[in-house]
């Protein structure tokens, strides 16, 4: 599934998505936030055809919702309005940290790093709803063998009983 991640900032929002088989997040783009900034996300969306979004919710630590977080909800509403697709929030906490991070190891300069922060936050957001929803289906496939295993298990002592 092409999925596209989104990092709101107040200035900036990052943009990155995945390929099909959801193996690789790449970072995409940075839009400038504004009254544009919908419309070019769904742009985006659809030249790249999106079939399902993720943005990132940064909740502080104590749980509680503060600035970012309403703007990462309103966007969300307001991207609702123009397309049909699932939209899904994810804990953000520390992603432009490790971005930056990743940047300054990788040996780039500061005027440079502004310029895509936002979008390499946004593919790290992506890359850990990847893995959860990679655990998740192997979860659920796992538990789909024991289930059939269980059957079996069921059926053989049935034919046991009958045996006798």
């Amino acid at each position: 599934m092409k999925i596209l991640a989104l990092d709101v900032g107040q200035k900036r929002i990052g943009v990155a998505t995945c390929d099909r088989l959801e193996i690789a997040a790449t970072p995409y783009s940075v839009v400038k936030a504004g009254r544009t900034a919908v419309d070019e996300v769904v742009k985006i969306i659809n030249n790249e055809e999106v079939e399902a979004v993720v943005i990132g919710l940064p909740v502080s630590f104590d749980g509680k919702e503060r600035e970012s977080c309403e703007r990462a909800r309103f966007f969300k509403n307001e991207l609702e309005k123009k397309i049909n697709l699932p939209i899904d929030f994810v804990d953000e906490k520390f992603t432009s940290k490790i971005a930056e991070t990743s940047l300054i190891e990788a040996g780039m300069r500061r005027e440079n790093r502004k310029n895509v922060i936002d979008a390499v936050a946004a593919s790290i957001i992506l890359r850990g709803y990847l893995d959860q929803r990679r655990i998740q289906r192997e979860l659920r496939d796992e538990n789909w063998e024991l289930r059939n295993e269980n059957w079996e298990l069921r059926d053989e002592n049935w034919e046991l009983r009958i045996e006798k």
